[in-house]
């Protein structure tokens, strides 16, 4: 039986599990190599080859609703989008109410993670660690690995011929970027379009001679500020739209959303997208399209090859004096901690069962928590990894056989294995992740059933935002205060704008209200239409449990 868990790493993944465990009763101890809780979330200054951090104005793509933990939302008073400063305040409430500091050994870093000889029969793992020079082994039931998957910069220099030999600028992976300083006056191209490429070429531009983004995949820019200036992700990320993702033919749905992210402004006009396109991305940028329409970016296609001071394209233009190169193109994670008998039997998250058990190993003891990609935050995706991931661990949860585990594995994974900086194709849906980890943890509420004993309730989840107080309501873990958290998360996403009160007859509550009341017919006659015709009778595919 799992008693003793060993947490590698105290980010946000980290956090979650040893909560998690505690609520399981199990004895977590986690081992963190630096001097403080966040991972990558906590700034610094300090440029430290070993650690990941997020530079000086980063800013939460997910808003504070869809991206708090389940049992304790973030303080009514923080704004919906946060600077890394304000969520790490968040971090250090959340570790003080569940008193989790005293479970994380800081300044440890972990050498090894190998099996022990009777692992068949036991599990078991002996973890060797290093705390100022004097290394200590210890033997654990069970590991919960929550490094992330920001760990080693992706740099892909070959692919750049003459960046190493010819090019006498300087180059740097957006690992090393603090702040823009550095960069005032340069003539500086950034490499690769995804969060980080569009943040910091909008960032430079403001102190920079001239910025260049090179981008070679079609890319869709969204902006955080959704309709009526609610948050993108409250408003779009819902149980209604998953539904109408299944139920529509994809064809349609990307159209759709096409022509939304068009209505903002014509991507083609810009050179990012296209409506034909069939591989592309999306980020979320406020401020690059007005940077292109004002000249202070300019995008490019990909670089063929670099000369002493030159940048030549694809499409054959040459920019002139270049100063710096920054690449933001990605991460790849590595696990060097772990024996290489493990480490072969994963190459990707694609080749973990539900992307965290190594569906291969004797016993289910060895987890790796916040390896995926998601549609949306991935705060919530780890939470719920850990909650079910400890609940197997303390014995309430079963996994099925190995050879189940590795049909459901090969069934999902891609038939192309992508370079880090195409993982945006890769991202799997949001609601349809959470809810099948939480239908596994026996945490998944039932809309259908809150219809009958809860109709406002169920409209709220099912029409609403799907946050995370949802998988609260039900099974072990449930929390008192989740029903109250979703019907008053638009007054939290409310509460800081009203800095400024403003006569309007218009109300944001009633009309909710109003879309609740239209909305019933519906929701009950598709209730009735679920109870008497099963989901997989109406498609092949199956569906969406309600």
């Amino acid at each position: 039986m799992v008693r003793r868990v060993a947490v590698i790493g105290a980010g946000v993944g980290g956090l979650a599990s040893i909560k998690c465990c505690l609520e399981e009763g199990l004895e977590p101890t986690c081992f963190e190599r630096s001097e403080d809780i966040g991972g990558l979330w906590r700034y610094a200054d300090s440029m430290d080859s070993r650690r990941v951090s997020v530079y000086r104005s980063v800013i939460t793509n997910t808003s504070k609703e869809m991206s708090c933990f389940s049992d304790f939302p973030c303080p009514e008073d923080f704004p919906s989008y946060l600077p890394h400063s304000l969520l790490m305040e968040y971090f250090r409430m959340y570790a003080r109410h569940f008193d989790l500091l005293r479970h994380i050994r800081f300044k440890t870093t972990v050498l090894s993670v190998r099996k022990c000889l009777d692992f068949a029969t036991s599990g078991q793992w002996k973890v060797v660690t290093e705390t100022s020079g004097v290394q200590e082994s210890h033997i654990f039931d069970a590991v919960m690995v929550c490094t992330g998957h920001y760990q080693e910069p992706y740099l892909p220099l070959a692919s750049f011929p003459g960046i190493e030999t010819h090019f006498k600028g300087q180059y740097l992976h957006s690992q090393e970027y603090k702040d823009m300083e550095a960069f005032r006056g340069k003539r500086v191209l950034v490499i690769g379009i995804g969060n980080t490429g569009g943040d910091l070429s909008v960032e430079l531009s403001r102190v920079a001679a001239k910025v260049f983004l090179s981008a070679r995949s079609s890319t869709w820019v969204f902006s955080r500020v959704s309709d009526h200036g609610f948050p993108f992700d409250m408003v779009n990320t819902t149980r209604f739209n998953h539904f109408l993702d299944w139920l529509l033919p994809s064809a349609l749905t990307k159209r759709i959303k096409f022509r939304k992210f068009n209505s903002w402004f014509n991507h083609a006009n810009y050179g990012l997208a296209s409506t034909k396109s069939s591989k592309f991305k999306l980020i979320i940028n406020e401020e690059l399209p007005f940077c292109l329409l004002s000249g202070t970016i300019v995008l490019k296609p990909s670089v063929k090859e670099f000369t002493e001071s030159s940048a030549l394209f694809e499409d054959g233009t040459t920019e002139e004096n270049i100063d710096v190169v920054l690449f933001a193109t990605g991460y790849v994670f590595s696990f060097p901690f772990l024996e290489e008998s493990v480490r072969s039997l994963f190459d990707d998250n694609r080749s973990l069962y539900k992307c965290i058990f190594p569906p291969q190993l004797e016993k289910p003891t060895l987890a790796i928590i916040g390896l995926v990609q998601l549609t949306g935050s991935l705060m919530v995706g780890t939470e719920m990894q850990a909650r079910w991931v400890t609940g197997i661990f303390a014995g309430w949860n079963k996994l099925p056989p190995a050879s189940r585990m590795m049909a459901d594995v090969l069934k999902k994974k891609p038939p192309v294995k992508r370079n880090p900086s195409e993982r945006e194709n890769l991202k799997i849906s949001f609601i349809g992740y959470i809810d099948e980890i939480a239908s596994c943890a026996g945490v998944k509420p039932s809309v259908l059933k809150l219809l009958l004993t809860d109709p406002r309730l169920a409209l709220a989840i099912f029409f609403g935002p799907c946050t995370p107080y949802q998988y609260r309501l039900v099974g072990r873990g449930k929390w008192s205060g989740a029903r109250d958290a979703i019907l008053t998360q638009w007054q939290r996403t409310l509460k800081p704008l009203r800095t400024r009160v403003v006569d309007d007859c218009s109300s944001g509550s009633s009309g909710w209200c109003w879309m609740c009341l239209l909305a019933l017919p519906p929701a009950l006659a598709v209730g009735f239409l679920l109870s008497k015709y099963p989901w997989q009778a109406w498609s092949p595919r199956g569906g969406p449990q309600l």
